[in-house]
């Protein structure tokens, strides 16, 4: 099971000021080799960012002896998993579907991410297909998924269980995981490494926006990236100067 231990102050900030790709290197050095949700996209590339704690909910392939008249809506609320999971997120949430990888229908739409985003979920991923895809780029909650698709979940899928591990695009999620998103994709991180990781993926994130400028002023990649002790020695350096200048513009305001 997941270390539900609490998380540092500060650490789901930090995270939401590193990108994904700054994150999975993070990971990479700590032996762990793929933990991004690789073929899912934004439903809105605008609404893509946040930063949450996953809540986990797993679906089979639908069976008719199994599921109700598939034929029947009237019955869509009674005995659903699904909803009772929507009904269970708590602020701050991902929803993160494991929808078999089949984008055949839809993992939710229009209505449950509504419901999500009210209920104040951080975002919601699939690595199956959402429906609606329109109308969930307009409500502002970020959702992430492989397909978008018009056929109705009970098509071809099931709700099976919820709050247990799962696998989503391939990653081991585990409920109380931390979930990144930044526009680029996902990533999942291991409670029990995230307060440590969101340290260094921030100091990470401060280095390299440096190296970039230095590339970008036409400096060449040996020795700068990744920095030599020379150019490490200029970042410490630019780093002392940052923090003179802010510290000299909070005494002139008299803070």
């Amino acid at each position: 099971m997941s270390d539900l231990s609490p998380l540092a102050s500060g650490t789901l900030e930090l995270l939401g000021k590193s990108s994904t790709a700054t994150i999975t290197t993070q990971l990479f050095k700590r032996g762990y080799r793929q933990q991004f949700l690789v073929g899912l996209k934004p439903m809105n590339p605008d609404v893509a960012s946040f930063v949450g704690i996953a809540f986990t909910l797993r679906f089979i392939p639908s069976r008719e002896d199994k599921d109700w008249d598939l034929g029947d809506l009237a019955k869509r609320g009674e005995d659903n998993l699904q909803w009772e999971a929507i009904e269970s997120v708590s602020e701050g949430e991902v929803l993160i579907i494991d929808s078999c990888q089949d984008p055949r229908a839809a993992s939710a739409g229009d209505m449950l991410l509504t419901r999500l985003l009210k209920r104040g979920a951080a975002g919601a991923v699939t690595d199956g297909a959402f429906r609606d895809g329109k109308e969930v780029a307009k409500i502002g909650l970020p959702a992430y998924s492989r397909e978008n698709t018009a056929t109705t979940r009970p098509a071809f899928l099931r709700a099976i269980d919820m709050q247990v591990p799962i696998g989503c695009a391939g990653v081991a999620v585990y409920p109380g995981d931390v979930v990144v998103s930044d526009g680029n994709g996902v990533v999942v991180i291991p409670r029990s490494i995230a307060d440590d990781l969101a340290v260094d993926a921030y100091e990470q994130e401060q280095r390299e926006q440096y190296l970039h400028k230095k590339i970008e002023a036409g400096a060449p990649l040996w020795g700068t990236y990744p920095p030599n002790a020379k150019t490490l020695a200029e970042y410490e350096q630019h780093r002392a100067e940052q923090s003179q200048s802010g510290q000299s513009r909070t005494r002139q305001q008299g803070i």
